[in-house]
């Protein structure tokens, strides 16, 4: 066998490698939306008081999430220790 052909063939391979695991990580992150979609499906079932709050307390949470996340930098950014 020529070296070309090897050099051609193992390039083959490796990318028959390549492709397989890159559809067997696009299957899982469909199955991860999937499973996603049924758990939200089946939270609209669910009364509110179990679904876990209202949006917008979840929102102000994450805002004061946010702004404690900027005020930590900032303090680093000036020098002062936490």
């Amino acid at each position: 066998m020529e070296p070309v052909t090897i050099i051609a063939a193992t390039a083959f391979a490796g990318l028959l490698v390549t492709v397989a695991g890159l559809l067997r990580g696009w299957q899982g992150w469909l199955r991860l939306k999937e499973s996603e979609l049924e758990r939200r499906a089946a939270a609209k079932d669910l009364p509110k008081e179990l679904e876990g709050g209202s949006p917008e307390g979840a929102a102000r949470i994450e805002i004061a999430d946010l702004k404690e996340r900027i005020r930590k930098l900032e303090a680093i950014a000036n020098g002062v220790e936490l």
